[in-house]
């Protein structure tokens, strides 16, 4: 009992000099935490409670965006375009009617005009844009951010991933440095600046909010869909422009929105550099884009097709199918393998094996990191092109193969025959309008579903007809004699 009440004592003792040491530490603080007011006439005296004080986090810097506005508004440019629509307007005429049984003559719609935006990429005028803004033009004007207006020439197009490539006779342009897309980082700033509803030079922000994003948009039958998607805002004049990083340097080329009315709601969509780059290097040193066959068809992995497979992942790239002969079946891939990598690049999505493939060329080798049956394994493929060897494409010389030469309509021709477009066949020789029984001076009128106005209108279809496969190198052309006899032909370009 006396240890006990030694023990109890010592406790006692340890307990007020705790509570005394807290007192005089509180009175010595009091200074700063005492606060006074007055209720009713007396002065009433309050110590607020006591918080732990944490380090405060320093303050996110501003992002500066006017040294990247800088740098790229002067070279992004404001690209008209001027074309015949194929719609007509009719008018009734009441003397021909009477005299002639023709209740309407037809009238020729007024030219049309559009507009969107460019992006200047080379001293010397080389603009890259979308191809949906220069579609079907027939007059192609550049505005530079300093009012000075040039004539364009169409170099080339893709389709596929919606790019085309201009040139105006200029030197000492300002440009926009190249920048690497597969840098860009989800939640990144990024500028637009373009041309939207005609208001020049005009530059919006926004972050990046998803990568290699397929919207189904484009209309080609080998498209590579893999859009930057960012929230800065983009209208119609905005395609064609230029996305940059906060560094000034060009990272995509702004090309669609998603909306329900048309105009901004949030969401668009830009090409990026790691394609652009590319298809404008195939452009200008081909005349046509070098598209890599792989050879194989895809599938997303989903819940729903792990499950049902079996797969033990839901990143890669599943294959549905194998070409037989192709790229991947001579590299050994088999029909359920998923593909997660190709190089050093991660394959999550189908969008990515297209993007990853799309940047090659035929005759290209690759490593694809190949899951199968829950083991990795690697396997090396030479990508194709589309007829299946792996030698590079050349642009056809269109008057050599089919053996003319072609003019624009005289406005006699057209008026004789009230029509208002077409090219006619001058100097037929041997080649496959003759072959096919075309008379000379006939007039081209349509070549595979498409108006043909000009003779860059025939080219082009002839280009996308031989980059076809076999069985589909094929030009349908629709058109009359100078005596107005419509004629119909099929061409087999692939003999």
């Amino acid at each position: 009992m006396k240890r006990f009440f030694q023990y109890l004592f010592l406790l006692i003792v340890v307990a007020a000099v705790s509570a005394g040491t807290t007192w005089v530490v509180l009175q010595k603080a009091a200074p700063e935490m005492v606060m006074t007011k007055v209720v009713n006439g007396d002065t009433i005296t309050a110590v607020p409670a006591a918080y732990s004080k944490f380090a405060a986090l320093p303050e996110a810097g501003e992002t500066d965006f006017t040294n990247a506005a800088e740098l790229s508004v002067n070279a992004v440019v404001h690209v008209k375009t001027t074309y015949q629509s194929q719609s007509r307007q009719y008018m009734s005429d009441p003397f021909f009617e009477f005299f002639f049984g023709r209740p309407q003559q037809q009238r020729e719609m007024p030219a049309q005009q559009a507009s969107g935006s460019g992006v200047i990429i080379s001293q010397d005028g080389y603009i890259v844009t979308n191809n949906h803004v220069i579609d079907k033009a027939q007059q192609i004007q550049v505005v530079l951010n300093d009012k000075r207006e040039f004539s364009a020439t169409l170099v080339g197009t893709d389709p596929n991933t919606d790019i085309a490539l201009l040139k105006i006779e200029a030197t000492d342009l300002p440009v926009i440095l190249m920048g690497n897309s597969d840098d860009l980082r989800v939640g990144e700033w990024v500028l637009a600046v373009g041309n939207p509803f005609n208001l020049t030079s005009t530059v919006t922000a926004g972050i990046v909010s998803a990568k290699a994003r397929n919207i189904n948009i484009l209309n080609a039958d080998m498209k590579i869909e893999s859009f930057i998607q960012t929230d800065a805002a983009v209208n119609p004049g905005n395609s064609g422009g230029a996305l940059v990083n906060t560094r000034g340097e060009l990272v995509g080329i702004n090309t669609a929105i998603a909306s329900q009315t048309g105009s901004y709601s949030g969401y668009s969509f830009a090409v990026p550099t790691s394609i652009v780059q590319k298809v404008v290097s195939d452009i200008k040193q081909f005349g046509i884009v070098q598209r890599a066959i792989l050879g194989v068809q895809i599938q997303e992995i989903t819940a729903e097709l792990k499950k049902e497979k079996g797969l033990t992942t839901l990143q890669g790239a599943y294959i549905a199918a194998v070409v037989p002969d192709g790229a991947a079946d001579k590299a050994g891939v088999k029909q359920g393998d998923v593909i997660t990598q190709i190089d050093a690049a991660p394959i999550r999505t189908g969008t990515d094996l297209q993007e990853q493939i799309g940047r090659h060329r035929p005759g290209d080798t690759v490593t694809l990191t190949v899951l199968r049956n829950g083991n990795l394994i690697t396997l090396t493929a030479e990508l194709t092109n589309r007829q299946g060897g792996t030698t590079l494409l050349e642009k056809q010389n269109e008057s050599a193969l089919l053996g003319a030469r072609f003019e624009p309509l005289a406005q006699s021709l057209q008026q004789k025959l009230g029509i208002s477009y077409g090219v006619q066949v001058k100097d037929l020789k041997s080649g496959k309008l003759k072959s096919a029984g075309i008379p000379a001076d006939f007039i081209i009128l349509k070549a595979n579903n498409r108006a043909i106005r000009t003779e860059e209108d025939l080219s082009e279809v002839v280009q996308n007809a031989m980059a076809a496969s076999e069985r589909e190198k094929v030009l349908f052309i629709t058109g009359c004699t100078p005596q107005g006899r419509v004629q119909y032909y099929a061409i087999d370009l692939a003999q």
